[in-house]
């Protein structure tokens, strides 16, 4: 899943830590074979921290991993870190989302919840738990745009927050209203009435909003029409 890491580059870099743990940078560059390119992208991705530290670390260890002569080739080198202060969290989410798509940290919008309560809008739990028929507004960072061809243009959205998935119906006339939200929104805020049907509960859209400018340079990807 790390974005620019060849699949060649990966099993590699498995074959090699199946044998024996790795012990430094410069030992998993020279076990799996991997180039500067490769270990940049591991290191974007945070794969490194068991080995240099933070990623600015990993990126200052990745920069000195040199080919050595084949006689000094399993020769140690020791150099002291620099002093680099660690990325903040939100800056380690961006780079999570940006080399993988994702983050095993908190969830982004973990992050922006006060603010995003002073707008008054929901959590997903929330929305899930309110009656059939009440008036609601959202907010949740988009992972998918469906339109079925038996929906006569009606699209389905789900939203994603650090409480779980809202299912968003945008009627066709609103979808032709607000194209630009609807298609471009990252962070899709969602004016609507809530439906329940048993279990299923969505928020069927009165409104939209583009909410991607709280997001920053997080890159959030949508599976969008598939």
């Amino acid at each position: 899943m790390v974005k620019g890491l060849p699949q060649a580059a990966a099993e590699r870099v498995a074959r090699a830590r199946a044998a024996r743990p790795f012990a430094s940078v410069d030992d998993l560059a020279r076990r799996a074979g991997l180039d500067r390119r490769a270990l940049k992208c591991l290191a974007a991705a945070d794969a490194l921290a068991a080995l240099a530290g933070h990623r600015r670390l990993a990126h200052w260890h990745v920069a000195g991993v040199e080919a050595a002569p084949h006689l000094l080739r399993d020769a140690p080198f020791v150099e002291a870190d620099p002093a680099l202060a660690a990325p903040s969290e939100g800056e380690r989410l961006a780079a999570d989302y940006a080399s993988t798509g994702l983050t095993l940290g908190r969830h982004p919008l973990a992050l922006l919840r006060p603010q995003l309560a002073r707008m008054r809008l929901a959590t997903a739990a929330e929305i899930r738990a309110a009656p059939h028929g009440r008036a609601a507004r959202t907010a949740g960072i988009v992972i998918g745009r469906q339109r079925p061809d038996t929906a006569s243009g009606v699209v389905f959205v789900t939203l994603e927050d650090e409480t779980g998935a809202i299912n968003v119906i945008v009627w066709r006339s609103l979808g032709d209203r607000q194209r630009r939200e609807l298609l471009g929104a990252r962070l899709m805020g969602v004016y609507g009435t809530v439906e329940r049907e048993g279990e299923v509960v969505h928020l069927v859209a009165q409104r939209l909003a583009d909410h991607s400018a709280l997001l920053g340079g997080l890159t959030a990807r949508s599976r969008d029409f598939h």
